[in-house]
């Protein structure tokens, strides 16, 4: 097996430095049995032989060495100059190779999706998630050779930079892994949270939903369709239908993805059966549970596999937001914490007064 390229059913939590926050979750919900589009993850080892390889590592702190992070023209312009110099030289021999055969032994011509994975990615005091570039419906090893190198060089955007210039990570210390993922034919896709982002409250799963693949929700393009699920019970406490104008659909001739508006009819119905909504919900408690801690997961329903086997996990991450807000709390004093155990035995979670 090469050191530069690992399947996703080979990845565990102890390979996240090699393989980045996105890659290492695919890998852990494959191993524990969610159903997870086949994949692989294209290692931080093979993005150190480009560095080191082509003699990029030198050019990339040259450029930071003239980079005033204060100034956002001098930020922009290091930032063209680093990423221009990615796409100057080409990819090692040997991790070119590796990436070939992994494509090859997924399927002819597959469709693929090519999603950034960085080591400072998805932590939960570090969100980074966005930081870099997805490329969606990628068809041929040329073109997946191209957008893995596309991807390291989005860690280096001006946004990026700055994030990690503001969070004290390093520019040069966070490395880049690539997952290259079989394309799913989203009918419908969205996101869920194992926790009400509006209060924190955890006894809830609430759930955005809309036709199509789900980048255009992520990106808040679409106003989704919104599921609240009491997360015991696993019953619908709460939905908004919203009118959802605009679909992100493959272009299978084209080898891409476009835009298409959502017919009348469908514009305004809820675009996921009930049983639905339980599904995505029950999935999204299983991951809450493995993970150990409240998460963000992306999923959806592929149109090319059987009912009842349609449900595919995406991503999960764990939850940021009210994660931050907790360990912001300062520690209660021994009295202020008594009096809070009695009221919590006296008003146990999902009891009414």
């Amino acid at each position: 097996m090469s050191a530069f390229t690992l399947p996703f059913s080979r990845i565990g939590t102890a390979d996240h430095a090699r393989v980045g926050g996105k890659c290492a979750s695919l890998g852990e919900m494959t191993q524990a049995g969610v159903a997870v589009p086949t994949g692989f993850a294209v290692t931080t080892d093979a993005y150190l032989a480009m560095l080191e390889g082509t003699g990029l590592r030198g050019e990339i702190e040259a450029q930071l060495e003239h980079t005033d992070f204060s100034d956002v023209t001098s930020l922009e312009r290091s930032a063209q100059a680093i990423q221009i110099r990615f796409r100057s030289h080409n990819l090692p021999a040997e991790v070119d190779a590796a990436i070939r055969t992994d494509y090859a032994a997924m399927g002819n011509d597959l469709p693929v999706a090519v999603r950034s994975s960085a080591t400072a990615e998805d932590l939960p005091d570090a969100s980074f998630a966005g930081q870099q570039d997805t490329y969606l419906w990628v068809v041929g090893a040329d073109a997946v050779i191209a957008h893995v190198r596309e991807c390291w060089a989005s860690l280096f955007t001006a946004r990026a930079m700055n994030y990690r210039e503001d969070h004290k990570l390093g520019q040069i210390d966070v490395l880049m892994s690539v997952a290259v993922q079989k394309m799913v034919n989203a009918q419908t896709a969205g996101v869920a949270m194992t926790i009400d982002p509006l209060n924190g409250d955890r006894t809830r799963i609430v759930i955005d939903a809309s036709y199509g693949l789900g980048e255009l929700v992520v990106s808040g393009i679409v106003t989704p369709d919104n599921f609240t699920v009491e997360k015991i019970l696993m019953e619908i406490i709460d939905r908004k239908i919203s009118d959802k104008h605009v679909e992100l659909i493959p272009d299978v001739a084209a080898a891409t993805t476009v835009e298409r508006e959502v017919d009348a009819e469908r514009r305004t119905a809820q675009c996921l059966t009930d049983a639905q909504v339980i599904a995505v919900a029950k999935l999204a408690k299983l991951l809450e549970r493995q993970n150990k801690c409240p998460q963000d997961v992306e999923w959806a329903f592929d149109a090319d596999l059987p009912d009842g086997e349609d449900l595919v996990a995406l991503q999960s991450r764990p939850e940021t937001v009210w994660a931050q807000k907790v360990a912001e709390t300062p520690k209660a004093g021994f009295a202020t914490g008594m009096m809070g155990m009695v009221g919590a035995l006296n008003n146990p979670i999902g009891s009414k007064k």
